[in-house]
């Protein structure tokens, strides 16, 4: 198999307006998590993006060339523009793994995806998380401690208002008492979800290497093998008609 070729997305607006935070990620949390990501896979292929690259760095040219995309954002929610959202979009159906973490929850890209408000509780306090495996078989829990542990991050509580998961691979458990399901999948189209919890800016989470870890199995998992490659009357989606060549009756060989 050829190596993954993945695509750090993030915001990359706390780093330049907070000197706290550009101290913890001085390269930018986008270049931590492709370091995590190259250092456990070392034959991937990773480029970075961010929010203020021509078209966030999101061209359709840069979606083609990625298997999984990685996406943090918080504070710019708004600023995404909505073309790369369903170009995003169109690329996730038409096979491409996303990999969600943290406050990604409240991206354009992950509610359109999830088709709910995807708000939850949460206390932006110097918490200690426990991740706990309860899904141990599964290839994202490879490697990973049981329970796993974060010093301190922010914590995140239930309700989450997302569609019920396909699998749950971890679940958090905070030192107020909370819990929050952390790790969960899910498949839209031919592609494949993992939204992954721990990582608020304030904290070096993505210094930790067990959620370097974490994040790496996930790529692995969310990979596919772009079915539009071999059949790409299945994927030529726009809004409203998934199916536009002539005459479809199924794939063949």
């Amino acid at each position: 198999m050829t190596p993954v070729r993945v695509t750090v997305w993030g915001e990359n607006r706390h780093e330049q307006r907070e000197e706290h935070v550009r101290k913890i990620y001085p390269d930018g949390m986008h270049e931590t998590i492709a370091a995590g990501i190259r250092e456990n896979l070392g034959d991937a292929v990773v480029r970075t993006a961010t929010l203020d690259d021509p078209e966030h760095g999101l061209t359709e040219e840069v979606l083609r060339e990625t298997d999984v995309l990685t996406w943090w954002g918080h504070a710019a929610h708004g600023e995404v523009a909505d073309e790369v959202v369903e170009r995003v979009h169109h690329h996730v159906l038409a096979g491409m793994g996303l990999i969600v973490l943290h406050s990604g929850h409240w991206s354009k890209i992950f509610t359109k995806l999830m088709g709910t408000s995807c708000t939850l509780r949460w206390r932006s306090e110097h918490d200690r998380e426990l991740i706990w495996t309860v899904n141990p078989t599964h290839p994202i829990a490879a490697g990973v401690p049981h329970p796993l542990e974060i010093e301190e991050d922010e914590m995140y509580g239930e309700f989450f208002d997302i569609p019920a998961p396909d699998e749950l691979i971890f679940l958090s458990t905070f030192s107020g008492g909370e819990v929050f399901r952390s790790g969960c999948t899910f498949r839209r189209g031919h592609g494949k979800v993992f939204y992954f919890r721990p990582g608020d800016q304030d904290y070096p989470t993505y210094h930790h290497k067990d959620v370097r870890r974490v994040i790496a199995n996930g790529v692995q998992w969310a990979r596919t093998d772009r079915p539009e490659r071999a059949y790409p009357e299945l994927l030529r989606y726009e809004t409203g008609e998934f199916f536009k060549g002539a005459g479809y009756g199924g794939p063949t060989r």
